[in-house]
């Protein structure tokens, strides 16, 4: 039987070679690469686990203790382990190379020095602490270590494990012990963990900060010039949010007039020349300098009178062609450059200061309604995911351009039946509020940017109700009707998907939780796995739509 070291020796062999056949392999098969991918990346799973307990083992052994001649075995041995014993290797109390672990994942095996510090923190949250007698103790994060020995993706973990780390002096205990246990739920869902882990520990802390400490860190922070460019901190309230985010919604959508594509790809085209025109430039020439309209003669720039050969201007002689004003299409720009472009634009408003119109952000607020009237907190949320306290509901109220969606138990108000193929605006705004984005799992589309869509065929006798409709992306909209994946109906719920075995082997219900916040999307995952359960057990009136 093989050692552990004989075989980690021998996968770092297998896998050099694998990696050379498929980089030099032109006939690969497509199914082969898709499975070599994965393969690799289950791999990583594995290999982020193992960096961790290797770096336990270092330490828990004292392999820093190790005398000269032990390290030259090693390093003489490289891949091809042979007689262990040779490599077993002698602690010595005298002199050595290295006074601790630290020194070893540094100077040895050349890991920078902030990743070998992270790598034994994670240690100390994840596997076990040493105490100053140098005995091993419980780990710092006790839920996430035990999530650490499942089949959770560890990378998920160690995420979670440094954020926490990060908060755990803002955290008592029992809070530090929810914080963990929550994170642990969001990995079920990988496609949406790592912004779920990153809200429910920045929420964690925000919830113990006063309204004081807030406001002394909003601001607009100039961060200086780096490598050609200026960078700029804005940070401001949640309830201040919506208006910037009511903005780049303007500028994504082309049928707004911030978002009109002519005016934004002039601005694209002129971000590198807003300097003074040349001095050759005739719009901008006085007419002493400009080209003689009677003898064919021009000034050049000390004045003095050239006819050019023939009497004719080279310029006007159509020998040559003006190059073209070559501009990228606005759709290839970012999103982030079609945000700066429209900021900079309304920086450039013209006017005095005492005629600029205020704004009001047009801004959705979802309010739970019992959570309201039962504890009087935590009960809003805007319809891009963002929290809000009571006071800043309230604010909204007063300054924002709120917009009512009313739904009476059965969403009458706003159903059309069979009266109007399309949807209606009040019936895409219903949809936009309440699902925030694309409904396909993982999908980062905001509802600005979605369709409303008929689940049931219209040609089919498909009513345009908002109970019968889903939004998705113009991407998954396509996919949909192409029958790449299923709408599923379950009563009193949004609709959710249902996608196919190689995607999704254990043929879970599945909701896209992208735009929720933490506690949301911890209902919203309860709530799939409670109706998958029931579904299998055949207790659950399931709809799955055809394409």
């Amino acid at each position: 039987m093989n050692s552990p070291i004989h075989e980690l020796a021998q996968a770092a062999e297998l896998i050099a070679t694998a990696t050379a056949a498929i980089a030099g392999d032109p006939q690969l098969p497509a199914g082969h690469a898709a499975h070599a991918a994965w393969l690799v990346e289950e791999l990583s799973k594995e290999l982020s686990r193992a960096q961790l307990h290797a770096a336990d083992a270092l330490r828990r052994t004292g392999a820093h203790k190790l005398d000269a001649q032990s390290l030259q075995a090693i390093t003489q041995a490289g891949l091809h382990p042979g007689d262990l014993s040779a490599t077993a290797g002698n602690t010595t109390a005298g002199r050595t190379h290295y006074k601790k672990s630290l020194d070893v994942l540094v100077n040895w095996l050349n890991l920078p020095l902030s990743t070998a510090r992270d790598r034994l923190a994670q240690v100390d949250n994840l596997i076990a602490q040493v105490n100053d007698a140098g005995e091993r103790t419980a780990p710092r994060l006790a839920v996430l270590a035990e999530t650490f020995t499942t089949d959770a993706d560890p990378r998920l973990v160690l995420s979670a494990a440094r954020q926490i780390q990060t908060v755990r002096k803002d955290l008592d205990d029992a809070s530090c012990t929810t914080l963990q246990r929550d994170c642990a739920g969001f990995m079920a869902d990988p496609a949406t963990a790592r912004r779920h882990i990153k809200d429910a520990v920045d929420q964690s802390v925000s919830d113990e900060r006063s309204e004081e400490s807030l406001l002394d860190e909003i601001g607009v922070y100039k961060r200086g010039t780096s490598r050609g460019l200026c960078s700029y901190l804005v940070k401001m309230l949640p309830s201040q949010a919506p208006l910037m985010d009511s903005l780049s919604e303007a500028m994504d959508n082309p049928k707004t007039m911030a978002g009109n594509r002519d005016l934004l790809r002039a601005q694209a085209t002129g971000l590198f020349a807003e300097a003074q025109p040349e001095w050759d430039d005739k719009s901008t020439m006085p007419d002493w300098a400009q080209p003689g309209a009677d003898d064919g003669t021009s000034a050049d720039a000390f004045g003095t009178v050239n006819t050019p050969a023939g009497g004719t201007s080279k310029e006007n002689s159509g020998s040559t062609t003006p190059e073209p004003n070559v501009s990228p299409p606005i759709e290839e720009l970012r999103p982030e450059v079609r945000h700066l472009l429209g900021l900079l634009a309304l920086l450039r408003s013209n006017g005095p200061p005492d005629a600029l119109v205020r704004n009001t952000d047009q801004i959705g607020i979802l309010i739970d309604y019992d959570k309201m009237c039962q504890t009087g907190r935590d009960f809003a949320v805007t319809t891009r995911g963002i929290p809000l306290t009571a006071g800043e509901a309230r604010a909204k109220v007063c300054t924002a351009g709120l917009y009512p969606l009313v739904l009476s138990g059965q969403s009458k108000i706003l159903d059309l039946g069979r009266s109007q193929r399309l949807f209606s605006k009040a019936q895409v705004r219903a949809l936009r509020a309440v699902h925030r984005g694309c409904g396909y799992p993982g999908c980062t589309m905001p509802a600005s940017r979605c369709e409303a869509d008929h689940l049931d065929k219209w040609e089919n006798g498909g009513r345009t109700d908002i109970d019968r409709a889903g939004l998705w992306c113009e991407v998954h909209h396509i996919a949909r009707h192409c029958g790449l994946f299923h709408a599923v109906i379950i009563p009193n719920s949004r609709p959710l998907v249902l996608l196919p075995l190689e995607l999704n082997p254990s043929q879970k219900l599945q909701v896209n939780t992208y735009f929720m916040t933490p506690a949301e999307a911890q209902a919203a995952q309860l709530q799939t796995s409670i109706a998958t359960q029931k579904w299998r057990d055949g207790t659950l009136d399931v709809e799955i739509i055809e394409p």
